[in-house]
């Protein structure tokens, strides 16, 4: 009996008490992981406001005489590509921040619900005590039949007089809890609405880039000599390109990502990129316009090398990786515009250009199928296309001979 009396009464210590305490705990995590977030996304915007910042230095810097309509065509096309990724990032910010104002209601609606009953508890307590007159704690001791049974009341009574202690410091708790969960929603309410007018604000210095670009390109497309002052933009950027890849090879973390792609592969249950020639899906829905290699231009009568090939397609249509791997870049490059590069492992990398609306970002890991962007005119003079490559162990690869052939 001794024994089974003092269980119960650890039982109460240990168990019961704690109870009343964990419930805030959990949100708190979570809302530590969204904080990180939210600090790593504003970080990201203010980066791509300085670059915005850093384009307009270096344009008006430049003398207006010296500009060409080549240069001033690359300019808005790498400005409308940050502005792009701006809105983007802009468009997760607040998913992320609305996903946060959900959060924090819900703790608040929990940390009511929690402090009501724990008031309806401690006031019946109240209530109960001075109905029934009990006697005072000392005098239930003294009252007891045994020291025996003096000693379990005193026990007993120490832990009843424990959880109400602890109960009234919850109350207290939540009542502070709930004032600074308010606070926050006020905040994230505010921050949310903020974000949304700077996205309007971005929306609206895009569609002002637009109509200075179609008015640099109809000029363009007058001027034979500024044409092909253009077609030597490409060339930079193809050497941009290059470099690059270059750069991804040699980057460590090419090790951790080899490890996530096979994790991937063997999770999806894929085969590795070097046993899928000519079964590879196309990235979009088009027509080959420029195939893979050395291009003759009759206009020019100039040859330019086609580093993969590009495909006609409509505005706005889905582009979507060719196989499984982890996005490592998305960048802006001189004639090629906005360019998504994903890693497929084993050294094969597979770049996507020209395009707009992102909906990725870097390190994501994309599946065959996953829509990464839309098709755009981002750097192009000849209207919407997707420029596609292929490269395995540094090499530039002909992506007609991995893509299925069209029936």
């Amino acid at each position: 009996m001794k024994l089974g009396i003092f269980a119960t009464m650890k039982f109460l210590r240990i168990f019961i008490l704690p109870v009343i305490l964990v419930s805030g705990l959990f949100s708190q995590s979570g809302t530590r992981d969204f904080e990180d977030e939210l600090k790593f996304q504003n970080t990201a915007i203010n980066q791509l406001k300085k670059d915005i910042d850093r384009l307009h230095s270096k344009i008006r810097s430049t003398d207006k005489k010296m500009q060409t309509a080549a240069s001033r065509l690359t300019n808005l096309d790498e400005e409308l590509a940050i502005f792009n990724k701006l809105i983007n990032q802009l468009k997760v910010q607040e998913k992320k921040t609305r996903a946060k104002i959900d959060i924090t209601k819900k703790d608040i609606d929990a940390s009511e619900i929690e402090l009501k009953n724990l008031r309806e508890r401690y006031a019946k307590r109240i209530q109960n005590t001075y109905k029934q007159g009990q006697l005072s704690s000392l005098e239930k001791v003294f009252s007891s039949a045994t020291w025996r049974q003096a000693v379990y009341r005193s026990e007993y009574l120490d832990i009843i007089s424990d959880i109400e202690t602890k109960m009234a410091k919850r109350i207290n708790t939540l009542i502070i809890d709930i004032s600074r969960q308010k606070l926050e929603l006020e905040i994230s309410l505010r921050e949310n609405l903020k974000l949304t007018q700077e996205k309007k604000h971005q929306q609206k210095q895009v569609r002002n880039t637009k109509i200075n670009r179609e008015k640099e390109l109809y000029s363009l497309k007058k001027d034979k000599k500024a044409l092909a002052s253009y077609i030597n933009e490409k060339k930079a950027g193809l050497k941009q390109m290059e470099t690059l890849i270059k750069t991804i090879l040699e980057d460590k973390a090419r090790f951790e990502r080899e490890e996530r792609i096979r994790r991937q592969q063997q999770a999806l249950k894929t085969k590795e990129f070097k046993t899928l020639k000519t079964r590879l899906p196309w990235p979009a829905e088009g027509r080959i316009i420029a195939k893979f290699g050395r291009q003759w231009n009759p206009n020019l009568k100039t040859t330019t090398e086609n580093p993969g090939i590009d495909i006609k397609g409509k505005p706005g249509s889905p582009i979507r990786p060719v196989m499984n791997g982890v996005v490592t870049t998305i960048t802006y490059i001189r004639g090629y515009g906005t360019t998504i590069i994903i890693d497929h492992g084993n050294g094969f990398y597979s770049v996507y250009s020209h395009v707009t609306n992102i909906q990725t970002h870097v390190d994501s890991e994309v599946r065959t199928g996953d829509v990464i962007a839309y098709m755009g005119d981002s750097g192009s003079i000849n209207g919407s296309k997707l420029h596609f490559e292929i490269w395995g162990k540094g090499q530039k690869l002909d992506p007609e001979k991995w893509l299925t052939k069209k029936q």
